[in-house]
This record gives C-alpha cells, sequence and structure tokens, in this order.
C-alpha cells in the first residue's frame, strides 16, 4: 500500500501538485488519470523517487520514504518495478538477457538461478520462445510483454506502469492490461498506471485517481465513474467518442 499525504510540488513559480492525498491499493490496479499538463508524470515521479516532493509525507506500508536513509532508500528501489512507456529495452542484448539485466545488477542468486527465473518471467507473459531473439525482432506488443517480465524479474512489491498502451492498437492494449492486473493479483502487488487510455479505465480501473490542474479531483473505481457527479470528471471522460463505449459499458 502507497499513501500519499498533503503532496505539494512547485518548479519556480509554478505549482504543478497542490495537497494531493490519496491512497493507491495494495493487489489492484491502481491508475492516475488527467489531461496533459494535470501533473500525472510529476505525481509518478514523486512516488517513485526520481522528484523530491516540496512538502508532505508518500508512505510505503505505512513508512515514509521521504524520511529514509540512503540504505531504506535503497532497499525500497529494489522493490520496484518500473515498465517504461517505450518499453526501453536494450537493442544489443537479447529479450532473456534484457530480463535478466536487474538480477544481474541487485540479485545474489547463481547464473543459474537468475537465468531460471527470468525464462519464467518470459514463460509468464507468453515469451518462452522469443528469449534468444532481439528486440528489434519484436512486435510492439510482444516488447512490453518483454518489459513487463523484466520489472517482475525481482519480484517486486510495487509496479509502476507510464502509458503501458502507448504505440498500441486496441486489442494489443488489451492483453496488456490484462496481464497487468493478472500479474498484480498473483503477486500481491500494489501497481500504479499513469495512463490516457480510457480503455484501460474501464477495464481495468479498480482504484482511479484523477488529477485536475494539480489536484486530486476524484477517486474512486471503474464502476463508480459513470454515476459520479463530479462535472470535471464528466467532461474530461466523455471528451472522446469513448463516451459511446461507456455508456454500452454501462447497459451491459
Amino acid at each position: 500500500m502507497i499513501e500519499l499525504k498533503s503532496i505539494n510540488k512547485s518548479f519556480e513559480d509554478k505549482q504543478v501538485l497542490n495537497n494531493v492525498n490519496c491512497l493507491f491499493e495494495n493487489s489492484k490496479t491502481n491508475l492516475i488519470i488527467g489531461r496533459s499538463g494535470s501533473g500525472k508524470t510529476v505525481l509518478m515521479n514523486c512516488i517513485v523517487g526520481l522528484i523530491q516532493p516540496d512538502s508532505g509525507e508518500i508512505r510505503y506500508d505505512g513508512k515514509n520514504m521521504l524520511s529514509f536513509s540512503k540504505q531504506e532508500t535503497f532497499q525500497l528501489r529494489r522493490q520496484m518495478g518500473m515498465l517504461f512507456q517505450g518499453s526501453a529495452l536494450f537493442d544489443s542484448m537479447t529479450v532473456l538477457e534484457n530480463v535478466m539485466f536487474p538480477l544481474d545488477m541487485f540479485s545474489t542468486d547463481s547464473y543459474k538461478d537468475r537465468m531460471r527465473r527470468a525464462q519464467f518471467c518470459l514463460d509468464r507473459v507468453n515469451l518462452s520462445d522469443a528469449g534468444n531473439k532481439l528486440p528489434g525482432e519484436l512486435s510492439g506488443g510482444m516488447q512490453k510483454r518483454a518489459a513487463i517480465a523484466r520489472a517482475i524479474s525481482m519480484q517486486p512489491k510495487y509496479l509502476f506502469c507510464d502509458e503501458p498502451n502507448s504505440g498500441l492498437d486496441p486489442k494489443t492494449s488489451i492483453v496488456i492490461d490484462k496481464l497487468i492486473q493478472e500479474i498484480t493479483r498473483e503477486n500481491e502487488m500494489t501497481t500504479i498506471i499513469n495512463t490516457h487510455d480510457m480503455n484501460s479505465v474501464m477495464g481495468i480501473g479498480e482504484n482511479i485517481v484523477f488529477l485536475y490542474h494539480g489536484e486530486k479531483e476524484w477517486q474512486g473505481s471503474k464502476d463508480d465513474i459513470m454515476s459520479s457527479p463530479n462535472k470535471r470528471l464528466n467532461d474530461f471522460i466523455f471528451a472522446s467518442d469513448f463516451s459511446k463505449r461507456l455508456r454500452e459499458v454501462n447497459e451491459e
């Protein structure tokens, strides 16, 4: 579980995050949504420790990350898995070597055990036979699955996904969403997903935080969206053609 208490962040004279309070739950897919410029990326970067907020608390299982020592911060980061927007696989490494990379960096296991763990992760994302291929030989969806395998190789407690469906077709996006949700539940992780994809919102949005101009405007589940009286949330959700699909889901 990750809890944010009164998070504020400014850059020069621009207030980007204003008194953000929210809870990201364990074993659930937690989504951060909002228009461009709403503060989603800055909030995610604060949570993972890439940006220091001006004030507030970021609590991992009850402990404030902002007061950690260097050793405590290092131990926390070993428990984090990251799925980057562009997959960020190393082109010169095979898929198996990419998945093994965090294990080679941080694990004290033997080479044989590290390889076994990496292959297990590839099997889990249905890439059993792709280990000896280079990333350039894979489709966009397969690259994303390989990146997921790498993100879970260290058996993280916390998984962070930045626009995981960026550049993917709708069908492949659904596959990636479901895979992230399944892995989250299987491993009882706290997963946070930064997304613009409304299909993801209605597909796997178990706990959704909606930001508006740097403030938490609304929080709830995908089932709460259709009945929410929040005008700003409704304007955001129904501003696209996706509104038709939302109504269809509500009528099913």
